[in-house]
């Protein structure tokens, strides 16, 4: 008879006590979740840590004696676990919200205006805090990966012989950490690269200007129709779908306002079953870290339509839950660690020899 299994063990951690009952409540209600503790600020949260010992804490940023930020930072130099940051910092503070998740938080939401809404968290903040203790295994596993340098690195451009139109890629948990160590090491030359992030609609603009500013190529969040430029980077908004099309003969991106699929909005499938049936065989596409299953049949479709499919391997993953579901489908031709990713991209992108890449069941 198996055991049964453990429920998430959260500590909440904010200086109002209205804000702590009503996240302590909205999380209540899922019985893969227990509340085991709350922290009027991250003094008295240190404290209770070793003896509440939490899978999950929940933040906010701007608290007495010790800001969030300051505590983060200090959580995951001394002891890493998975930190969802709940604050209506995030909500205008763009910043606050990159700044947050470089120091190490899992992921990012805003507090809603006035305290009593935050009843309205309840099912998103508790998928968020699921996806951030799926990443404790990896947080505690592994050191922190290096800093990113402060400014476009030198680099190569791509063979610009190319055979290839486009280059999109999906992630979703601890992928902006991902795409803040990838997008940098892609040099010029390359397709036009679009993307879709799993992200707060408060700091996708913020996150593809901070990516910009370190990296060869040009990286903006995307506006609808704007056309699709060798050398460009496109982030998806955080309250829209991405995907693209033809018109003219050019390629252009497209914002949809439609429902979410898989839950998330924007959807890395709307954008990998576009790129199948635009860019079809000429299509390089990277799936990323990431909880789910989002993009697996995308990527499927871009593997039947003649494309290069890569996926992220478990050993550098965040949260091994999108690559793992393309991999089990057989939508995945290589299968790469994040530090080899670039060169993976590049080589399919200019039809060179690609990298010696770990495959399904290896």
């Amino acid at each position: 008879m198996s055991t049964p299994r453990r429920p998430i063990r959260v500590l909440v951690i904010d200086d109002s006590a209205l804000v702590r009952e009503a996240i302590s409540q909205a999380l209540a209600r899922d019985p893969d979740l227990e509340v085991v503790g709350t922290a009027c600020d991250p003094l008295v949260a240190e404290e209770k840590i070793p003896r509440l010992d939490p899978d999950v804490l929940t933040l906010d940023l701007e608290m007495p004696r010790m800001d969030g930020l300051t505590f983060l930072r200090k959580l995951m130099k001394e002891r890493p676990l998975p930190v969802v940051v709940v604050s209506s910092l995030a909500q205008e503070g763009s910043r606050a919200a990159v700044e947050a998740m470089e120091a190490g938080a899992v992921d990012v939401l805003a507090k809603p205006d006035g305290t009593m809404s935050l009843g309205s968290l309840g099912e998103k903040l508790a998928y968020h805090v699921k996806a951030a203790a799926a990443a404790g295994s990896w947080l505690k596993g592994r050191p922190p990966r290096p800093p990113v340098a402060t400014q476009a690195p030198p680099a190569h451009a791509a063979d610009t012989s190319r055979a290839r139109d486009l280059i999109v890629i999906g992630a979703s948990t601890g992928g902006i950490a991902a795409l803040r160590e990838l997008i940098p090491s892609l040099p010029p030359g390359l397709p036009p690269i679009v993307v879709v992030q799993h992200i707060a609609p408060f700091f996708s603009k913020s996150v593809a200007e901070r990516i910009d500013a370190i990296s060869a190529i040009t990286v903006r969040e995307a506006s609808d129709d704007e056309p699709l430029e060798p050398g460009s980077c496109l982030l998806a908004p955080g309250d829209r779908h991405l995907a693209v099309h033809r018109r003219g003969g050019v390629l252009r991106a497209r914002l949809v306002n439609s429902p979410p699929v898989h839950h998330c909005k924007p959807a890395v499938d709307v954008l990998f079953r576009s790129a199948a049936e635009t860019t079809g065989p000429r299509t390089v596409a990277a799936l990323l870290t990431g909880m789910g299953c989002d993009g697996a049949a995308g990527l499927q479709m871009i593997r039947e339509a003649g494309g290069t499919t890569l996926a992220e391997h478990q050993s550098s993953c965040v949260v091994y839950g999108m690559p793992k579901a393309a991999i089990e489908r057989g939508a995945v031709d290589r299968i790469v660690p994040l530090p080899k990713m670039a060169e993976a991209i590049v080589a399919a992108a200019s039809r060179t020899t690609a990298p010696q890449t770990t495959r399904r069941g290896s």
